[in-house]
Order: C-alpha cells, then sequence, then structure tokens
C-alpha cells in the first residue's frame, strides 16, 4: 500500500509574520521557512505505518513554487521513499489544492492519504474534507490515533466533548491532529541520502486544474496592539468601569 502525505512550506513557527509595506501580504523574503508542524505529524505517522508493516511506500507531494521542494526533501530526510512537485503559485486556494490532489491520487492510487489538520498560515482546514469529496472517500478529521486493521482504520477523533472514536474503509482521508505523535528529527546519513530520492517534477495546468483565485484579497494588516491594562483601588470602581467604559455589564 503507498500512503500519499502532501507537505505545505509555511513560514516557521518560531518566526513573527511581518505584513508587506504595501499591505498587499505576509512578507515572504528572506523569511525562515518550514513544513508545515501538522503535516509533519501526517509524515510521521506515515513512516510509523510503513515500519510496523502496514505500508510499502510514503509519497510526500507539495504543491507551489520551486522552493516548496526543500519541503519535500525534508519529509525525504524523514524517511518517506520519494517526492511529486506540483508548480504552482504560493497563494494557491485549498479547493484548487484539493483539485490537483485528486490528479495525483488518481495517479498514483493510493491506499491511504494523511493530510495535516491544517496549516498555520492560512488555518483554512479545509483541504482534506474537500479531497475526501471529491474523491468520494471516507474521511476521518482530527486523528489523535489511528489503528489500521484490515481494509479499515479505527480513528480517535478530538471533537469538542473530548474523544470519539469511529471506524472508515479504506481508501480513506485522515487529517492529523497535534497529539496524534511526535515527529522525528532527520539525521545527517538521511539527510544526505534525501539528496539522491526522486522528486517527480510537474505543472498544474498540465493536470487540467484551474488555479486562479476565486476570493480578491482587498489588503492585510496587522492585529491592532493590546492596550496596557489598568488597576483599581476598588470592587465598585471596577464595576464603574465595566459599565461606562468597556459597557460589558
Amino acid at each position: 500500500m503507498t500512503v500519499l502525505v502532501p507537505v505545505k512550506r509555511v513560514i516557521d513557527y518560531t518566526v513573527k509574520g511581518r505584513v508587506k509595506a504595501d499591505n498587499s501580504g505576509v512578507e515572504l523574503s528572506n523569511v525562515k521557512m518550514a513544513m508545515n508542524p501538522f503535516d509533519e505529524i501526517a509524515v510521521e505517522e506515515a513512516l510509523r505505518l510503513k515500519e510496523a508493516g502496514g505500508a510499502d511506500e510514503v509519497v510526500a507531494v507539495s504543491i507551489g513554487p520551486t522552493q516548496n521542494q526543500e519541503t519535500i526533501r525534508t519529509a525525504l530526510a524523514m524517511g518517506a521513499d520519494r517526492g511529486i512537485h506540483i508548480e504552482a503559485s504560493h497563494d494557491i486556494e485549498p479547493l484548487a489544492v484539493a483539485k490537483l490532489l485528486k490528479e495525483v491520487v488518481t495517479r498514483e492510487n493510493p491506499g491511504l492519504v494523511l493530510v495535516g489538520k491544517q496549516a498555520i498560515d492560512d488555518d483554512c482546514n479545509q483541504t482534506g474534507q474537500m479531497l475526501a469529496a471529491l474523491l468520494n472517500w471516507p474521511q476521518a478529521t482530527f486523528a489523535s490515533k489511528i489503528l489500521v486493521k484490515e481494509k479499515s482504520l479505527e480513528v480517535t477523533r478530538e471533537i469538542d466533548e473530548g474523544l470519539e472514536t469511529i471506524e472508515v474503509n479504506m481508501p480513506a482521508i485522515v487529517t492529523c491532529d497535534l497529539r496524534l505523535n511526535e515527529p522525528r528529527y532527520a539525521s545527517l546519513p538521511n539527510i544526505m541520502k534525501a539528496k539522491k530520492k526522486p522528486i517527480e517534477q510537474l505543472n498544474a495546468s498540465d493536470l487540467g486544474v484551474d488555479t486562479k483565485s476565486r476570493i480578491e484579497q482587498i489588503k492585510v494588516e496587522e492585529p491592532p496592539k493590546r492596550k496596557a491594562g489598568i488597576k483599581v483601588a476598588s470592587v465598585e470602581e471596577l464595576v464603574q468601569k465595566l459599565k461606562n467604559e468597556a459597557k460589558v455589564i
């Protein structure tokens, strides 16, 4: 069985994002980039599944500009077998991503697609669900535990009320949550080996998918800075301020 893992290139979570001077978007030039943390968790889960004998191959796929090959190399250094890079613009929308992934799934015929539950740059949390709808495959979202059975998956999901366990038939789409596992660090020998692993080059237009944006982004601004707090001398003064200034009571 092949496990397909989409990986996205995002601003490193340790870096504070900056808005461009013309407010047209977020500054990406000379900014440290990394694999989306939830996608790292998906790669790790795929590798553990392969090590346990439940998969034969792990394929990492990334959609975006040429620099996305660095993200694929990170997945290869962790242990993925090969990569697929689909050349496209950086700001491609989730629906277009899902349509491109559908084409890859049709070509690769994986038994399982593991996706990060969301990307930390746009927080859309849409691609996995859209891909499942386009493929008409079962889906399990926000997975914190995955148990592979003969022809199905038992998935424990994190929901508002606690944990929910469901069973889905394979092939399936699973989106991976934070507590599913702890991703491994790539060793130096594996980093060197990753340089020789194959990355197939594709183009979004060659796959017959329209990646034109359907949403117009008018302006990007930083959130307002939080105002400093004040001290009050008594409960009565606090109540008055909550009534007259904050207008919350």
